[in-house]
């Protein structure tokens, strides 16, 4: 592979080889407007896939002649790409898994700003109008497979963690693998990898010739977690309170690694969602796992949780150290139940269109000084309000890490302010210390650099 910036022109894969000229017309219109700063920042990361780097910052500068333009042929649509990175290409060609990720960028971004948000007939305000459009975007992504079985477990956990971690994800994917399930992730490095990886393997010695690997994530983020060599299928959800929605509609069951931030607010959605006591009944499968060395980081997030969200919460998930074969087989019984759950419900395997998720879950949030200093963080709220609302305060947090426009917000205006009840800001406190001093919350640069205070 080359590390040279190269000029090319290639063809995309998947379902843009066949469009019809009206398609092509709007790929190549929307290409060229309001999208197209956001096409370039989530090409740039595809084509990035596989390098070291955690950086969106960094990377945009690296980068900052590249260009991709969406060009109208006979043929359909050509991609016009200038200075991109060489290490996407082998002796001048693209590498195929990562023109299919390519293609799935333009796919995703394009789907949404035309078909979705500037379709008059669909409802973005209301809880069922929001669920549609997040069936819409994967059932576009063709990762809808109405002849699947429950077999889609979820993976989250933190892009930056230690190389013993590593190796349990690749560990607790293997055993995965071996009982023939599929995996999905944030699409990233480390912990979202990691399983991949360890199923890929697995998958292999079974004979298993059509393993889906799914990776799911929004234009936010990706950049600083560039989609990993392994990912099959990509999906690039428009916010991610959509993203979060997409993986708990089209997971079965989910385990959780050690992670920082990001992976807090993963759990934070997934519990105040199971909170509800409409969803009382539902079989859904939560592990949390680590090596032997990270059973303290799930001891305090196992305390921060009955803290704040009590035992009922607690009771949601089972945590399992250091037993990676235990964890493959509670989720192969897990989703036994779920089989048999939905088809006494007669509801689809591949979609869960039952659970209900409150729309203080599905609302998109805007991290800013003001929005985050008026979160509401008391004991005295419903559970799932206050699951909605520490979940709004580690995504503002992730956002301060990793998004450029808010780390120049807070580069400008100062810290962001997290206000509550003061036994819960001394816990988020202490807990967030612990990411950092544990290497959790890397971004940007060699150093962590807060973008929040906590204000008790």
């Amino acid at each position: 592979m080359s590390t040279d910036a190269i000029t090319a022109r290639i063809y995309p894969a998947g379902i843009l080889t066949t469009l019809s000229r009206l398609e092509v017309e709007r790929l190549h219109d929307a290409s060229r407007g309001e999208l197209g700063g956001l096409l370039r920042r989530c090409a740039l990361a595809v084509l990035n896939s596989g390098n070291d780097g955690d950086d969106a910052e960094a990377l945009l500068q690296r980068f900052e002649d590249f260009d991709i333009e969406v060009q109208q042929v006979n043929r359909g649509i050509r991609l016009q790409l200038r200075n991109a990175p060489g290490s996407a290409f082998v002796d001048g060609v693209m590498v195929q898994g990562i023109r299919e990720l390519l293609s799935a960028v333009i796919r995703d971004l394009v789907y949404f700003d035309t078909e979705i948000s500037g379709n008059p007939a669909t409802d973005l305000e209301s809880q069922s109008g929001i669920t549609n459009a997040v069936f819409e975007i994967l059932r576009n992504a063709h990762t809808i497979d109405p002849a699947r079985e429950p077999d889609l477990v979820v993976f989250w956990g933190g892009h930056s963690i230690e190389r013993l971690e590593y190796d349990y994800t690749k560990k607790v994917g293997y055993e995965t693998g071996l009982r023939k399930l599929n995996i999905c992730t944030g699409c990233g490095p480390g912990a979202m990898k990691g399983p991949m990886k360890g199923a890929a393997i697995a998958h292999a010695k079974q004979r298993v010739t059509n393993g889906c690997y799914i990776g799911i994530s929004e234009p936010g983020i990706i950049a600083a977690e560039s989609p990993n060599p392994i990912v099959n299928q990509l999906v690039i959800m428009p916010d991610i309170e959509k993203r979060l929605e997409a993986f708990v509609r089209l997971g079965h069951g989910f385990v959780v690694f050690p992670g920082g931030v990001g992976t807090a607010e993963e759990i934070l959605f997934l519990l105040g969602v199971l909170l509800n006591p409409a969803n009382d009944d539902m079989p859904v499968p939560m592990v949390l796992t680590g090596p032997a060395e990270s059973a303290d980081y799930f001891e305090q997030i196992d305390a921060f949780i009955g803290l704040t969200l009590g035992k009922e919460a607690q009771d949601k998930y089972q945590i399992i150290i250091n037993d990676a074969e235990s964890v493959a087989q509670v989720m192969a019984s897990g989703l036994l139940q779920i089989r048999s759950y939905r088809k006494k419900q007669k509801d689809a395997y591949y979609f869960n269109w039952q659970i209900q998720i409150q729309k203080e879950f599905q609302q998109p949030f805007d991290p800013n000084h003001e929005s985050m200093a008026a979160l509401q963080l008391h004991r005295d709220l419903p559970k799932h309000v206050l699951a909605a609302n520490l979940r709004r305060a580690f995504s503002g947090i992730v956002a301060g890490n990793v998004k450029p426009e808010t780390l120049k917000t807070v580069r400008e205006k100062g810290l962001f302010e997290i206000n509550g009840e003061k036994e819960i800001m001394q816990a988020l406190d202490k807990m967030l210390a612990s990411f950092v001093e544990q290497g959790r919350m890397k971004l940007p640069g060699p150093v962590y650099i807060p973008c929040y205070r906590v204000v008790s």
